[in-house]
């Protein structure tokens, strides 16, 4: 079994108690208050109260830290060096409609550096971590992304822009070359379990644009310390920043960039 350090010990416990209350609400999704951010994009009174009760009990235990929220205001660390980056319901739409997909994300950033991150998958209970330095975990099992280098036995995960969101024709221009080569495209809801099942080789590689930070954070360290490579879609350096990611095993990295470079040249 795995050794936790401290902070995931930490980063658990919070994650644990939301979501209890979580699959509470899950249970009576019906019954939950829902309100949108935006067209096809919706926060429930779930989202928010997971959030909240992550900010307590991750400020009561580490109290110099700050918070990088998707639900509220970001809180400046104290220390003004360690952030908490919070997802408490990734997968809301999932959520909402009765697909047993969602997660809780938490991640730790020290200056520019992630250090820690963890993802629970409460439906399944599945505990995703990983520390910097230390190797990715599953359940207390050792985390390593596949092996597979040949696109036509490879599985990828992806996000398709939806109502309101930009990039619908780029995406098929990518989805089209890569549905060409592969074994084939999931879509399933939740950027942090893609990266995660990356991780995990469950999928050979995923990409996306759109994104958050605190979508991506906790999935990078984990899939980092799996053996896995990720990037902006373009190869560069800032996906927190800039939103979208590239996320694959060692073996097909270079043909993914190779795929997606040759459905940008197709405007």
């Amino acid at each position: 079994m795995a050794r936790k350090s401290a902070l995931i010990n930490v980063m658990e416990a919070a994650a644990r108690k939301a979501s209890r209350k979580l699959l509470r609400d899950f249970n009576e999704v019906e019954n939950l208050q829902v309100s949108r951010k935006g067209p096809a994009d919706f926060v429930s009174a779930a989202d928010i109260t997971a959030e909240k009760t992550l900010r307590e009990e991750l400020s009561h235990a580490r109290p110099d830290y700050g918070f990088r929220l998707e639900e509220g205001s970001d809180i400046p660390a104290k220390d003004g060096s360690h952030y908490w980056i919070i997802d408490p319901l990734d997968g809301t739409t999932n959520f909402l409609h009765g697909i047993p997909h969602f997660a809780i994300s938490i991640a730790v950033m020290e200056g520019k550096h992630l250090i820690a991150g963890l993802i629970l998958d409460p439906v399944k209970d599945e505990l995703f971590w990983a520390t910097k330095g230390d190797g990715a975990f599953v359940n207390g099992h050792r985390l390593r992304v596949s092996a597979r280098k040949a696109m036509s036995d490879c599985v990828l995960a992806t996000g398709i822009p939806f109502l309101g969101k930009p990039g619908h024709e780029e995406f098929m221009r990518e989805a089209n070359e890569i549905m060409a080569v592969s074994a084939g495209i999931r879509r399933f809801g939740a950027a942090s379990l893609d990266l995660a099942y990356v991780a995990a080789g469950r999928f050979d590689g995923y990409w996306e644009r759109g994104l958050s930070d605190w979508d991506m954070a906790a999935g990078i360290i984990i899939l980092r310390e799996s053996g896995g490579l990720v990037s902006q879609i373009n190869g560069g350096e800032k996906m927190m920043e800039k939103g979208d990611i590239l996320a694959t095993n060692s073996g097909i990295n270079q043909h993914m960039l190779d795929l997606l470079r040759k459905a940008r040249k197709k405007v």
